[in-house]
């Protein structure tokens, strides 16, 4: 399997934020994640790079048939030649010089074996034996993998120009992974948002997704999962058909950036340790599904995948080095995933500085979770866009909506055969006019008009700043969205990737307040926010008191357990007192919510 130095990667952000974040540092060792929701920004970008590295540059149109497959695999070529170019050039760099060279070995994690050869190797003197050893670390630079993420509920059937359906392969999901799967990267697909069983299927055609005959996988296989039973069913799934999980990848429902899926109030804390206990399962129950796909069709399972157990990571609100520890050390956890920090590390991703001062201003009062993803799917958001300032200047105007350029998220067919977008004109220019008709009070009007016009163009706007970052499109006509997590708030400034590195390995003085709250102490507010939404608007039916009851259920088991982690020693730097102080008020808060509900109850009763 691929080597890995680092304890960390940057998780893939919304369409454009890490589109470019491998050319800028996967010669440095770091493994980052790119969106293949908009192979039509990829193609503008690759066209930038192309120019910017001298590389051949012929471009795919937008009604090239399987365009976009063609565009995604085009898009990986382009990025691993750039990537190899600037890893040729480190490598040919000499040691004991201020250069790239040295940035790759001094931002590797203190304990990294390569690392403490390269500091034995500053402790010789010139001769015979330290040649060798100069060689020996050069061989070992590897740059960080090329990773894709592919959500797989954006899975859009496509026409042809004369309006007649296309086949299943050409769906948005598909292409993008047949997209990925042509390319010669040697790097890992992620599908986040659940199970797609066509596209899970699809995978079989690819020979690059199972083991060679040197046992090597050179297109694996990472699921973003929220808890143990996903996992499993997903993994289960996947077995069955001879594909391996090459790393189960935890994230928070809530304490996360992007779209928030939020589990039944199954607390973080919780489902690690239930992947601390159980996750043998994962291999020893899998396992043998997948050898016996191998047997059937005649492939050779070598006998090195028999000690290959998949790695289990985590993302979403980490903050500090003491909670990266809580998370390898106490529940075993093999790697962490940091992304919303690195939004302010201009080194790192493509946020225009607009945005990006937007961001280093912003506290807790400023981000939200809010509704206006036409997916209908919580979407994390902060004020003072430039994508909900042009909102609501053309709500003012009377000119509600998108044009809907992109489409990558038309899924509504109200008013259609064909699925429109929520966030476009046309569906919006609808809606509206069929709740002016409504025998229904003003009050109520307007507030339905609001939810309607609240859904933003998130295919066009998150890949807008990308766009005025590489200077291929101005701020005026490009309005900007940005989905950052919670965490942000803590971050203040632009940061150069050696602070963000060393503040996550904890070699400097922390780059956040000592007052942050631990991570596990926001989750456990933003599910309490979460759950008094629901009461608040529930109708008390009875499927919904017992979906709450569970959740309630859930929450009081989970704030336990994060009681119990509160009473031990911390980590450096770890705020454990902060978790202690939050379980002991929420819970105070839950009695009151429930109590609430009580009354919703027995009034309807």
């Amino acid at each position: 399997m691929t080597k890995y130095h680092h304890l960390f990667h940057i998780p893939v952000m919304g369409t454009g934020h890490s589109v470019d974040t491998p050319v800028r540092v996967a010669h440095l060792g770091i493994s980052s994640v790119i969106s293949l929701v908009d192979d039509l920004l990829l193609e503008r970008i690759r066209k930038f790079y192309s120019d910017k590295f001298n590389l051949s540059y012929s471009r795919i149109s937008a009604n090239e048939k399987d365009g976009r497959a063609k565009r995604i695999t085009a898009y990986f070529e382009a990025v691993k030649s750039i990537v190899n170019i600037k890893i040729k050039a480190l490598k040919e760099q000499p040691f004991f010089e201020n250069n790239d060279k040295k940035r790759y070995f001094e931002l590797l994690p203190d304990e990294s074996p390569l690392k403490d050869l390269y500091k034995k190797l500053f402790n010789m003197k010139p001769c015979p034996e330290r040649e060798v050893l100069e060689k020996e670390l050069t061989q070992e630079i590897a740059p960080g993998s090329i990773d894709a993420n592919i959500m797989v509920k954006l899975d859009r059937k496509n026409f042809t120009a004369d309006g007649e359906p296309l086949p299943e392969e050409f769906s948005d999901a598909k292409s993008a992974l047949r997209g990925f799967a042509k390319s010669s990267l040697d790097s890992s697909m992620v599908f986040s948002a659940g199970l797609n069983k066509g596209l899970f299927k699809y995978i079989t055609g690819f020979p690059d997704f199972y083991r060679n005959k040197e046992g090597e996988i050179k297109k694996k296989i990472i699921l973003k999962v929220s808890d143990f039973r996903s996992a499993l069913v997903q993994g289960r799934f996947l077995a069955k058909m001879g594909i391996e999980v090459y790393e189960y990848r935890l994230e928070s429902g809530l304490n996360c950036g992007g779209h928030a899926f939020s589990s039944n109030g199954r607390l973080l804390p919780f489902i690690l340790q239930e992947f601390k206990v159980k996750r043998s399962e994962l291999f020893d129950e899998l396992q043998p599904l997948i050898k016996k796909y191998y047997k059937k069709t005649g492939l050779k399972y070598p006998d090195s995948a028999l000690i290959s157990p998949p790695l289990v990571t985590v993302q979403g609100g980490i903050g500090i080095n003491g909670e990266m520890l809580r998370l390898m050390d106490y529940f075993g956890i093999d790697r962490t995933g940091w992304a919303t920090p690195f939004l302010l590390v201009p080194e790192a991703t493509c946020v225009d500085n607009e945005t990006r001062r937007l961001l280093g201003s912003s506290d807790a009062e400023e981000l939200y979770l809010s509704n206006v993803s036409p997916l209908g799917i919580s979407f994390n958001n902060i004020h003072g866009t430039g994508s909900e300032i042009q909102t609501n200047k053309m709500i003012k105007e009377g000119k509600p909506g998108s044009l809907c350029p992109k489409g990558f998220l038309k899924s509504n067919i109200e008013f259609s055969e064909k699925p429109i977008c929520t966030a476009s004109n046309e569906y919006q220019q609808k809606k509206i006019e069929e709740v002016n008709s409504l025998s229904i009070s003003k009050e109520e009007k307007k507030n339905f008009r609001r939810k309607i016009t609240e859904k933003t163009c998130i295919c066009s706007h998150l890949g807008n700043g990308a766009l005025i970052n590489l200077g291929i499109a101005r701020g005026k006509n490009f309005p900007q969205s940005i989905c950052p997590g919670p965490n942000i708030a803590w971050f203040d400034r632009d940061y150069s990737l050696e602070e963000m590195i060393d503040h996550i390995y904890g070699r400097r003085s922390s780059l956040v307040s000592e007052k942050r709250p631990h991570m596990f102490a926001k989750e456990i507010e933003l599910y309490m926010d979460f759950f008094e939404k629901e009461v608040k608007k529930t109708a008390a039916s009875p499927r919904e008191i017992k979906s709450l009851n569970e959740f309630k259920t859930n929450l009081e088991i989970g704030m336990d357990f994060c009681f119990k982690i509160a009473q031990g020693k911390p980590y450096k730097g770890e705020n454990l007192a902060s978790l202690s102080t939050c379980v002991k008020k929420q819970k105070r808060r839950l009695n009151s919510i429930c109590i609430n509900l009580e009354k919703k109850i027995s009034l309807k009763n």
